[in-house]
């Protein structure tokens, strides 16, 4: 998938772009049925809310041949490849969860403010693609972004470890409120396969989830190879040091094993 001139204009003007039809139900549906296995499983990558639902699972792509295959797809890679003309590494791979009426608030932040700081990435050549595997709905805790906001560079933050069980790099209300004003606030719902591209610098946020459903979403953190962090404080598992270009599978290949398993399971 290569993005066009306009949609490049687009993504240097807002922060972001948006595909409402990224991925097929059968492709999502595999995905989602391995998420629900993983989010159960007793893992060190597993992260729960204070209730103990499900928040996050880290480096599913590490143990699960279904992330693997999606972290390798060149719907996802080729793009990126093109906006930082180079291969790309993962990053990041996060699984997060709004479980039903439990899912907590993620504060505004920016992303690129965490790895920076917490990981030593030289520059912000590093961005997050999200693929909806639930429908995100504007009542289940979509993500909020604030528009433009890319272009203010990396902003002062305060480290939160208290509000939630994820420790994050967060942002005041005054420069909150001063971006809003500036750029507005948008949340990007849809079905399931839909995909969400922005910015390392974007600030985002989401709000609890208090509605009977659910709403999954992957994060792939892809990186420039040559922009590979420096510092290794936090675990390999939240912050991968192979610095290896990935190597695309083929566009099919989420089909194929779903078509696979489906015979073998017969």
């Amino acid at each position: 998938m290569k993005l066009s001139p306009g949609q490049l204009q687009e993504f240097d003007q807002q922060g972001y772009l948006f595909f409402p039809t990224c991925f097929s139900e059968e492709e999502i549906a595999l995905l989602r049925d391995d998420a629900e296995t993983i989010l159960k499983l007793d893992r060190q990558e597993i992260w729960r809310e204070k209730t103990g639902a499900p928040r996050t699972a880290f480096a599913a792509h590490t143990f699960n041949e279904t992330f693997r295959l999606l972290a390798c797809h060149p719907r996802l890679v080729e793009p990126l490849r093109q906006l930082f003309g180079e291969g790309v590494y993962v990053h990041q791979f996060k699984l997060n969860a709004k479980a039903a009426f439990e899912g907590d608030v993620w504060q505004w932040h920016q992303d690129y403010g965490t790895w920076a700081r917490d990981d030593g990435m030289p520059q912000p050549r590093a961005m997050n693609i999200a693929v909806f595997l639930d429908e995100v709905m504007p009542i289940n805790g979509p993500l909020l972004l604030i528009p433009k906001s890319h272009k203010q560079g990396v902003l002062s933050a305060g480290h939160d470890t208290l509000t939630t069980s994820y420790p994050l790099w967060t942002l005041d209300k005054e420069t909150v409120t001063r971006l809003a004003a500036e750029g507005g606030i948008v949340a990007p719902t849809g079905k399931p396969g839909a995909v969400l591209m922005f910015h390392g610098n974007l600030v985002h946020a989401s709000p609890p989830n208090i509605t009977p459903y659910p709403r999954k979403i992957v994060y792939l953190t892809l990186c420039a190879c040559s922009n590979h962090i420096t510092k290794f404080t936090r675990p390999e598992w939240i912050a991968h040091r192979d610095f290896a270009p990935i190597v695309p599978v083929a566009d099919d290949a989420l089909l194929a094993y779903a078509r696979s398993h489906r015979v073998a399971a017969e």
